[in-house]
């Protein structure tokens, strides 16, 4: 009789060792090379290597699943990646009872084991009878999001760990309506991997002993109510990422139909695209503007899963936008960008005042996309924009003053998208987070930073039309809503454990929150989701504190608003804010520390 017990929520778990699973998973892998490292860990009975891979499984964090390559359950891989699709086949099908499912689109970036991994979702989707959409070759994560919506597919899966290390991997999944799963789907796909790991460590057979070659999806095995071999799916090719794919032009056709400006002034623009999958579709994007001059950084322009020049591909860590900065300078570009690696996320920089260089931080952006967006958007009623528990009070503000309908979410996309799909009547025009993430327009249902760069240089050609700076418009904003200024940091662990210390935290600070922090003390706090605390403090500082869930960091993120006086000296305002800021984070760099 199988080994079987009950989680929580009555769905079954096998008992199965690791080393037991260990077993089971070496003789399903269809990936040779990670079938040999298993074996030798096996022969080698390495049990401290094998609880750390077969202990457990990987779970939905804020954008998907997210690990390092590697063999086993806690690990990115092909095995992986096949039970993940069958999981969202199995409930695609029980939504839709009898009612036709439609085509699934999958896409990758050019991340280690990207290809291989999407190929091996979309032969278990077409085992499971679903029909599958593919992007040739690596694509970015907002064309595979917009092709979703724009073809009508019942779901989407991206194999991408966006910003992540090199040694990282992943898959987000994206339903119907466009957006990222949100409960209760993606509590219903990880019910049905629970149940496909029963099966799988129980000895039953969930995709054919290591797996078929690509193009032999005849040949697989499916869970018996996933649908028969006799009703396998099909793959249409849509086609990869150049001009005159039909795809490619509807997205620029969607991009050139975002709110612009009269103002044609010439602009140079510095870019890279850090060794991801973005540079080909933003020359698309910006060559259809006129007066943008593109500029880009040779040596991160194509995409290389090692990310050879960069220690961390993402455009939030210090140093990371180096390059690009250095080009700008060159070239005396007038604004500097970066996408991420999938090109979901954008950083911006600009000539400081003082000279060289500054990057702004993705709040600043966020409020000067706003003030763009609302100034050429006046003339549309029930405006909608959203931002995050964690993002700036700035977004807030400026929505009450020009009237605008203003709501605040959960951070990820999976939730900021929510409040323009229930609210149909209202025209969401921004919505965005602190961890330069942008959706604009009212289709947008994830960040993008396509269409974000596309508003930005907008943004700069006007403002180079009437001689100003964005300093001079953040300058603007500071006068009539007060100085808004951010600090946010993390502690990053590591280890095998790391997740656990993780919530282990969270659980100690939601426990024992802080009474004083930056020598105010604590007034007020609430806990927007279980492991979220915001905290404020009786100067109206706000601290919100979260752990990460796609890396393993424990975040924190500080905001301090200074009025700027009759001098109109928002500089100063800025300072008296900052020096505030730097109290409170000597006291939570102290108390993460002993935690």
């Amino acid at each position: 009789m199988p080994n079987h017990e009950r989680n929580p929520d009555g769905s079954a778990r096998h008992r199965a060792s690791a080393m037991d699973r260990a077993r089971r998973w070496h003789a399903a892998d269809p990936d040779p090379d990670d079938r040999a490292r298993l074996l030798s860990l096996i022969d080698e009975q390495d049990r401290s290597a094998i609880d750390g891979l077969f202990d457990g499984r990987l779970h939905f964090g804020t954008a998907g699943l997210r690990a390092p390559v590697g063999v086993g359950p806690n690990r990115m891989n092909r095995l992986m990646s096949a039970i993940t699709a069958l999981a969202t086949a199995r409930v695609l099908m029980e939504q839709a009872g009898t009612d036709p499912v439609g085509p699934v689109v999958v896409a990758h970036d050019a991340r280690r084991g990207s290809r291989e991994f999407a190929a091996e979702i979309t032969d278990a989707l077409c085992a499971s009878g679903l029909d599958a959409m593919t992007i040739s070759g690596p694509a970015p994560t907002p064309l595979a999001a917009f092709a979703v919506r724009h073809l009508d597919a019942s779901a989407g899966m991206v194999v991408t760990a966006s910003h992540n290390p090199a040694r990282d991997n992943g898959i987000k999944v994206y339903w119907s309506d466009g957006a990222q799963i949100a409960p209760p789907v993606d509590r219903q796909i990880s019910d049905a991997m629970d149940n496909l790991f029963v099966d799988l460590w129980s000895g039953g057979q969930i995709i054919g002993p290591h797996g078929p070659a690509r193009g032999s999806v005849e040949d697989l095995g499916s869970v018996e109510d996933l649908g028969s071999v006799e009703d396998l799916g099909s793959v249409e090719d849509l086609g990869s990422v150049e001009e005159g794919t039909p795809l490619v032009e509807a997205y620029l056709s969607e991009a050139a139909g975002l709110p612009r400006s009269e103002g044609r002034h010439p602009v140079v623009v510095a870019y890279t695209a850090l060794h991801g999958v973005g540079a080909d579709l933003l020359e698309l994007a910006l060559g259809r503007m006129q007066s943008v001059e593109l500029v880009q950084v040779a040596s991160q322009r194509e995409p290389d899963p090692l990310f050879p020049t960069v220690e961390f591909p993402n455009p939030e860590e210090p140093g990371a936008m180096r390059e690009v900065l250095e080009l700008a300078d060159a070239v005396s570009a007038d604004l500097a960008i970066a996408n991420d690696p999938d090109a979901d996320r954008l950083a911006i920089a600009a000539p400081a005042e003082e000279g060289g260089w500054q990057v702004l931080s993705g709040d600043e952006t966020g409020a000067l996309l706003a003030h763009h967006l609302f100034t050429l958007t006046s003339d549309i009623d029930d405006r909608l924009v959203a931002t995050t528990v964690v993002s700036s009070r700035l977004l807030g503000s400026m929505a009450r003053a020009d009237g605008v309908h203003f709501e605040e979410t959960l951070t990820g996309f999976k939730w900021l998208c929510r409040p323009a799909l229930e609210h149909p009547e209202w025209t969401q025009v921004l919505i965005y987070e602190e961890a330069l993430g942008y959706a604009i327009g009212p289709l947008a249902r994830d960040k993008d930073g396509i269409t974000a760069a596309v508003v930005a240089v907008d943004l700069a050609r006007q403002l180079a039309s009437s001689g100003r700076t964005v300093w001079d418009l953040l300058d603007d904003l500071a006068e009539r809503h007060g100085a808004h200024v951010t600090a946010n940091g993390s502690r990053r662990l590591d280890g095998p454990d790391a997740r656990d210390r993780l919530d282990g935290l969270a659980a100690e600070l939601v426990a024992h929150p802080p009474t004083t922090l930056g020598g105010n003390r604590v007034s007020d706090s609430d806990q927007p989701a279980g492991d979220v605390l915001r905290l404020w403090l009786t100067d109206g500082t706000r601290v919100v504190l979260r752990p990460s869930g796609t890396e393993p960091k424990f975040k924190y993120y500080c905001e301090a608003i200074e009025p700027v006086g009759t001098d109109r000296d928002s500089r100063a305002a800025r300072r008296r804010a900052r020096l505030r800021l730097r109290r409170i984070e000597r006291d939570l760099v102290a108390l993460f520390g002993s935690a």
